[in-house]
């Protein structure tokens, strides 16, 4: 069987993270990418496949030319501001580049597919550990758009007995240990690397998007995963797919939720500098509190996320961060 992946996304942060995943696996990943917010410099660990989903006959194209064996999926806007300022990007780019892609996949016969979905399609449920049965009523574009590519996977499932592993998780954080690939995205949205910038003195101040949330210290509360766990538990769910155990969801998460402020006083502790900051409005569409378990993955697929600690992922993050960057 080929031990070709397609990997949609795979310049951006996650997906080459996934790729280095990949290929110390035993895998070939093709990375397919329009460089929207990805970068080239990324794509380190095997081919590259310029293109966009909203391109059918390109992914016909691509699918012809290198016959994956299976997908995994991880290009989507996500920016949940922008989703509530313009849904109708979203829906467009995120649920109709991924319908595109699934169709591609289908008619080319390849079957096994990974999904990079979100724990914002559970919206806003405060005091709850988010896990695989907890209702999904998204409070954002973005998540409801990542809620309909689950629904389609499933519909395909049934139709064209396409077999599909689910992931929904929150905040990904830190970068690759070795150094190689890490977090940037151009313009910056992410919580550390932006607070990494205003320690760096490379932006003048860190701006707090609300600070009157319902929380102990009035700052969002987020679950956060070190990005090598995450990218460790889409191979594992390659290898699920591989041992025909059928098409499962699994959420990512520590269960252990952290504030923004939180965040903040443990870069202090890591970089020994401090943070400067500004208070700034609530960002449309943030909910209060996400919180996600993992159970699940962690008794069916054996994953074990070792270097998910606040101060782990916020060192490593410091490492790349005084390594240099792509260019666009």
């Amino acid at each position: 069987m080929s031990k070709i992946v397609l990997v949609t996304g795979g310049a951006g942060y996650i997906g080459s993270h996934a790729c280095k995943a990949l290929k110390k696996a035993g895998y070939i990943p093709v990375t397919f990418d329009n460089l929207e917010t990805g970068w080239e410099d990324a794509v380190k660990f095997g081919p590259f496949e310029h293109g966009d989903l909203l391109d059918r006959a390109r992914l016909d194209e691509v699918f012809a030319k290198w016959q994956p064996f299976a997908v995994m999926h991880f290009a989507a806007l996500s920016q949940v501001g922008e989703a509530v300022m313009e849904p109708g990007r979203y829906w467009r780019v995120n649920v109709g580049g991924s319908l595109n892609l699934i169709e591609a996949a289908v008619a080319a016969g390849c079957l096994d597919f990974v999904f990079s979905s979100t724990c914002a399609t559970y919206g806003d449920q405060d005091g709850v550990v988010l896990d695989e049965t907890t209702k999904q009523t998204p409070s954002n574009p973005y998540g409801s758009s990542k809620r309909a590519i689950e629904e389609i996977l499933r519909d395909f499932g049934v139709a064209h007995g396409l077999r599909h592993v689910i992931y929904r998780y929150f905040n990904v954080a830190g970068a690759d240990p070795d150094g190689e690939v890490g977090e940037f995205h151009q313009p910056e949205t992410h919580l550390i690397p932006l607070m990494l910038d205003a320690i760096s003195g490379k932006r003048s101040a860190l701006t707090l998007h609300g600070t009157d949330y319902p929380t102990h210290d009035g700052t969002c509360i987020r679950d956060y995963v070190h990005v090598s766990d995450l990218v460790d538990a889409h191979v594992l769910g390659l290898h699920w797919l591989e041992f025909g155990k059928g098409s499962r969801v699994f959420c990512l998460g520590t269960g252990s939720g952290f504030s923004v402020r939180q965040v903040v006083k443990e870069a202090r502790v890591v970089t020994n500098k401090e943070v400067v900051m500004q208070v700034g409005p609530r960002r449309a569409g943030d909910a209060v509190c996400l919180v996600s378990g993992s159970a699940r993955a962690v008794e069916e697929l054996g994953w074990s996320p070792e270097r998910s600690t606040l101060q782990q992922m916020v060192a490593d993050a410091w490492r790349w961060h005084g390594s240099g960057h792509y260019n666009k």
